[in-house]
């Protein structure tokens, strides 16, 4: 059974590839949402349901449940998966994202989920001073920033607006069918996180009945700041 590994906004990827580099076991496959490096299909409108039904019915293909792990957006999609779609999922583990009613979205989200400002700001954007954001803001490395806006083309800025302008109240309609989660699950989080306060690490551990909710010292960006002690607290949680 194959570990799958989603990413999160504004990532490919490749934001995995840290990570990937310290895993032991080779049967891992990190997969692009459309329109995050990869093509949209004809009529797809990147809102939150439609993701995860893409990823139910990829996930059906494999034809066995895998170990699921997502990061930022990936964390909140790929839980949903798991409680909609258990027999799908052995283990799951997240990061960096809340599926909470009580979470209020960080203020360039409130950008992008607004019509005027959200489209301003995307017609408007710069890869420097965006990549620069990314390190002063996120602690991003200067060359993982660099890589990563200059993939930020206009379908992928076009997938952001939609698909956060679909979740303004994500956690509110989602948060209760956490509940159904039953694989084992495992949570991890920068404590050092601005636009996901590490308090909702245990909030979401919680809810899946997590077996641990491991907190590092790093911020938002766990997979690409942490990804050896990533890495480590995976293949932990998969042989336990």
């Amino acid at each position: 059974m194959p570990a799958v590994l989603i990413h999160g906004v504004p990532d490919t990827h490749r934001v995995w590839d840290g990570v990937r580099r310290h895993l032991i076991r080779s049967d891992v496959e990190a997969w692009d949402l459309p329109g995050f490096g990869t093509p949209r299909s004809r009529g797809f409108g990147s809102t939150k349901e439609e993701y995860v039904d893409w990823l139910i019915e990829r996930l059906e293909r494999v034809g066995e449940p895998v170990d699921l792990v997502g990061h930022d957006w990936g964390c909140i999609l790929t839980a949903r998966v798991a409680s909609l779609r258990p027999d799908l999922v052995r283990t799951w583990a997240g990061s960096g994202a809340p599926v909470s009613a009580e979470y209020v979205w960080h203020p360039l989200a409130k950008i992008w989920q607004d019509p005027v400002e959200g489209n301003r700001f995307m017609d408007e954007l710069h890869p420097a001073s965006f990549a620069k954001d990314l390190m002063e803001n996120f602690d991003v490395p200067a060359d993982v920033a660099g890589d990563m806006v200059l993939r930020v083309d206009g379908t992928m800025r076009d997938s952001i607006l939609k698909l956060y302008r679909s979740a303004e109240t994500v956690g509110a309609q989602w948060e209760p069918e956490l509940a159904n989660v039953s694989a084992p699950c495992l949570v991890f989080w920068g404590t050092l996180d601005p636009a996901s306060p590490v308090g909702f690490a245990g909030k979401l551990g919680g809810a899946v009945r997590a077996s641990r909710v491991v907190e590092l010292d790093c911020n938002h960006w766990t997979v690409v700041q942490k990804s050896a002690e990533v890495a480590a607290a995976l293949e932990a949680h998969w042989t336990a």
